[in-house]
């Protein structure tokens, strides 16, 4: 493969994977300019399904249900791919904040749960032959040396996160994509 079409690699994402390369998966789309790795970040309520619940997990994966939102979805639906790098987010807790890494392991597919009248997030217009919402299973890879807190993001929301939902009010997206740099930033917070 030629050098410009590689992935972008970075000291940040090297150390976050220590020598796990599964990052390095190129994804599968139909031109070399989308090629390059989507980096996120997932929110979860350390109540309901934390890092520690990810970790705990057999073979550290669960899949990751429950996305009712159409413009999370569609990203879900569209972008994500295996191989890509997440960072684990910890909301509506008392210190919300970036807490580990984890990576996407499968493509994604229709989420069971909207099909199923007994699951929390049943949703009765879903259908199996139409699907409406989707999930993609998640490895955990670490635990971040320390939590990275809103607040400390928030003061780089006019610099090096600028344009990071995370940081803006009114945000309420549970799953976002991040850039290289933002991803590289911050994993320097660690």
């Amino acid at each position: 493969m030629p050098p410009s079409m590689e992935p972008s690699r970075s000291l940040a994402t090297d150390a976050a994977f220590g020598d796990d390369c599964r990052y390095l998966v190129r994804r599968h789309h139909s031109t070399f300019l989308d090629d390059a790795m989507t980096h996120w970040l997932f929110k979860s309520e350390p109540d309901a399904f934390g890092i520690d619940d990810l970790a705990a997990r057999p073979d550290k994966t669960e899949p990751w249900d429950g996305i009712r939102n159409y413009q999370v979805r569609n990203m879900l639906r569209d972008d994500a791919r295996p191989g890509d790098p997440l960072l684990f987010y910890h909301s509506n807790c008392k210190v919300p904040g970036v807490v580990g890494i984890a990576e996407i392991v499968s493509p994604p597919r229709p989420d069971p749960t909207a099909f199923d009248p007994e699951a929390k997030y049943f949703d009765p217009k879903s259908d199996p032959e139409k699907p409406r919402w989707y999930l993609v299973d998640v490895r955990y890879v670490r635990h971040l040396k320390r939590t990275i807190p809103l607040a400390e993001l928030k003061q780089y929301a006019d610099g090096p996160l600028e344009g990071l939902p995370l940081v803006r009010k009114g945000n309420r997206l549970s799953i976002m994509p991040l850039t290289q740099e933002q991803w590289d930033f911050i994993l320097g917070l660690e």
